[in-house]
């Protein structure tokens, strides 16, 4: 595509390409995410081989592409992009294979030994991510040949690339993942990658004149020499990952763990970047100065700190769920917007001003790895040490020291400035941790009295705070998790014990037992008094069990003999442990919160069934009042889909659902309670009470189940479309899923017992 008017090349087409290329790649990232997730199970190191394995694959690649690129032999740079995202396309396509091989290793070691697993783990991401982002890493010093010979700049292509990833996250995360699931997404995305591919090679025309552009007076100056450029290039990608990990646990807190709310949180930051990228031109005809630009990004981070740890504050929860996550978008971006902003003008500004495939190769090399080393100084040794808000301190400082020291003159003035806005960071401090817990369960009733124990990790942040009237709740990242209530009385945490005492119940000889999800430990409690030989605990967060003291109703369950607790991902212990149990039970996070799926869906329930004795018997949590009925159905029709003989039992005091399957197929559960004539567990129900609140029988989970659809690792029913909506305040959702119940018993009254319409008033 030729001007008319100059007859040089238009870069109208160079812009769609690569911002196609940055759509793709995010959307990539997004789906190695929950590859790996599944794979190899969730874990916050394992989230950090994933990152690390991305970036450091990018790096290599721009550090390699930047060495062998020999610019006088490079008649077709845009074809040479076009062929790397052509392998990037086809990686894709076998991603589903690579890391159905790295699982499959991944058990082997374990079995083997569990030391190996952490190897293998890490040599399985290598394998199965390492060429595609070498790929990916490789298209940056092309960009720079790309815009020579498109007469346009290396920034505005980075910026644009940036500007596609923001909207191929936001896309994948509402529309593409829930309408087409993730394997087809993956077949969209390759093909993505293919049409670039094909068409840069229809589209090119060799660079008849590899002439270098002319450089404006300040790039060609170089502001700043070699050394400095590496120094501001390594600062700021250290610190923009560093603000993402920190900033986001706040904003993680109050929005919700959804994969709605990680998309705008991640757009909002995509968004920032690219938008900058794109206006570093300007900035240098207006004679803007990097040093000046970097000192307003450090005095806007500590500026945007106490506001980010407030957040819950002034967030909106009221609105359509549509409406809420614009004003969620439009709110992050406005607080961090401008800091980040400003932070991504630095490595644009200077790649613009370099002349070499080389020089772009290594400084996006050094930018990339700084990231690495923000992103895991900031999760792995700052935010349990000092928190997320005395991180944001540490990196707006930093920043501001940086563009200080590049100045020669104003020092005293840009440090005066820097030292007032610390201050108004420090005076703003939110008590995160020590006065206050961030996120809406906080305000939805009253204030606590007092945080009890409070941890902020790699992971998540736990704590459990205890109200005026005696009452205590386990908050992770925002949300209620568990607790129980003030005094003698049992609240709806009722349920919690019949997680357990359903399927021991129902078990002829329980000796082996597994508690998937520690909680405040009531239902590992509720396990152990009814006698099992062993009893193992894993929860995914190690935190739960150090805060399991505050608790007074697990009667310290964690010290008998007979109790093993693991700090792992349930579904990944599942796969790699060959230890057989006839009871397991779990009580996840909800069900729509991020990476919760893989513990409902069809190949997580056949996981537990190669695990389970002979007469084998568990217990899912079905937490109607987070749940839309059409949701709720599908988890009791995807639990019946491998568990066939199936009961839903519904708790009389707090009204949430409990699904209990068995091994034997034959007959029907329920009809025999062999656990009743067990002697010395204490109990809160009587047996005829017990029996009077299974709900539905074999055939009504059944029919049940038939409402809804099969939930699986590749739809992710509860992890992305209107399922996530539930999370936000809306609809009396426990009424509407009782409501749906009776109706179905009304219409099928051989399902189970009949209820009244005045019963049940949870």
């Amino acid at each position: 595509m030729t001007d008319v008017k100059t007859g040089q090349k238009s870069p109208l087409l160079v812009y769609l390409l690569v911002a196609a290329t940055g759509f793709s790649s995010l959307s990539w990232e997004v789906l190695w995410q929950i590859k790996a997730s599944l794979a190899l199970g969730v874990s916050a190191w394992g989230t950090a081989v994933t990152l690390a394995t991305m970036m450091g694959g990018m790096c290599l690649g721009s550090l390699a592409a930047g060495h062998l690129l020999k610019e006088k032999n490079i008649a077709h740079p845009l074809r040479f992009y076009g062929a790397l995202e052509i392998v990037v396309g086809l990686s894709g396509l076998f991603l589903g294979l690579a890391f159905n091989a790295a699982r499959d290793l991944d058990t082997w070691a374990y079995q083997q030994s569990t030391g190996s697993a952490v190897p293998v783990h890490i040599l399985g991401i290598v394998v199965a991510l390492g060429i595609p982002a070498i790929c990916m890493g490789a298209t940056l010093p092309l960009f720079g040949l790309a815009a020579r010979q498109f007469r346009t700049s290396i920034a505005m292509l980075y910026g644009l690339n940036t500007l596609g990833a923001a909207f191929g996250c936001l896309l994948v995360a509402f529309v593409i993942v829930p309408w087409l699931g993730v394997t087809r997404t993956g077949w969209l995305i390759s093909a993505i990658n293919f049409a670039v591919g094909i068409a840069t090679w229809l589209v090119s025309t060799p660079v008849v004149e590899p002439a270098r552009r002319k450089e404006s007076k300040i790039s060609a100056t170089h502001q700043y020499g070699p050394g400095a450029e590496a120094w501001i290039v390594f600062v700021t990608g250290f610190v923009t990952f560093m603000l993402e990990i920190a900033w986001f646990r706040s904003f993680t807190a109050a929005f919700a763990s959804t994969t709605k709310a990680f998309a705008i949180m991640l757009a909002s930051v995509l968004l920032a970047l690219g938008a900058a990228a794109t206006q570093v031109g300007f900035c240098k005809r207006i004679k803007l100065s990097l040093a000046s630009i970097l000192g307003c990004a450090g005095v806007g981070i500590l500026l945007a700190t106490p506001v980010v740890e407030n957040i819950d504050r002034f967030t909106v929860y009221n609105a359509p769920p549509f409406m809420l996550a614009f004003d969620w978008l439009v709110m992050t971006t406005f607080i961090i917007g401008i800091p980040v902003f400003l932070l991504g003008l630095a490595l644009p500004w200077i790649l613009d001003d370099q002349d070499s495939s080389r020089r772009w190769g290594r400084l996006y090399a050094l930018n990339t790895a700084a990231a690495i080393a923000g992103s895991i100084s900031a999760a792995w040794l700052l935010l349990p040490t000092i928190g997320f808000g005395h991180t944001s301190w540490i990196a707006g400082v930093l920043v501001v020291v940086t563009g200080i020291a590049l100045k020669g003159n104003r020092r005293a003035i840009w440090a005066g400035v820097a030292t007032l806005a610390l201050l108004v960071a420090v005076l703003g401090e939110g008590g995160v941790g020590s006065t206050r817990i961030i996120g809406p369960h906080a305000f939805m009733k009253h204030k606590p009295a007092k945080i009890l124990g409070f941890y902020e990790g790699p992971d998540v942040t736990a704590s459990v705070v205890e109200y005026l009237d005696g009452s205590r709740r386990l908050i992770i990242d925002g949300a209620s998790a568990s607790g129980q209530s003030g005094g003698e009385k049992v609240g709806d945490e009722h349920y919690m014990a019949w997680m357990a005492y359903l399927p021991m119940l129902l078990n002829p000889d329980a000796k082996n037992a597994l508690v998937i999800c520690f909680g405040t430990g009531q239902t590992a409690n509720a396990v152990r008094r009814e006698n099992p030989q062993s009893l193992d605990i894993v929860d995914i967060n190690r935190h739960v069990f150090d805060l399991a003291p505050n608790f007074s109703r697990n009667e310290d369950v964690l010290h008998d003999s007979r109790v093993n607790h693991i700090v792992m991902d349930g579904r990944a212990y599942m796969r790699r442990t060959d230890k057989m149990y006839d009871v397991i039970t779990l009580e996840p996070m909800p069900p729509t919160f991020a990476g919760v799926n893989a513990l409902y869906s069809k190949e997580f329930y056949q996981y537990a069934r190669a695990r389970l004795a002979p007469h084998g018997t568990i217990a899912q949590w079905l937490p109607f009042e987070s749940l839309f009925p059409y949701y709720s159905a599908s988890i009791a029709r995807t639990f019946a889909d491998v568990f066939p003989n199936s009961i839903l039992w519904i708790d009389p005091v707090s009204g949430t659902g409990i699904l209990v399957g068995s091994m034997d197929d034959n007959g029907d559960l329920g009809t025999k309670w062999p656990g009743f004539a067990r002697a010395g567990a204490k109990r809160n129900m009587a047996d005829d009470a017990v029996r009077k609140e299974v709900w539905l029988n074999r055939k009504g989970v059944q029919v049940y189940g038939a409402q809804g659809r099969v939930i699986t690792d590749d739809n992710q029913l509860l992890a992305y479309g209107t399922a996530v909506d539930a999370n936000y305040p809306g609809p009396d959702l426990l009424k509407e899923n009782i409501d749906f119940l009776k109706q179905l018993l009304k219409k099928n009254p051989d399902v189970g017992p009949a209820r009244s319409d005045d019963c049940c008033k949870y």
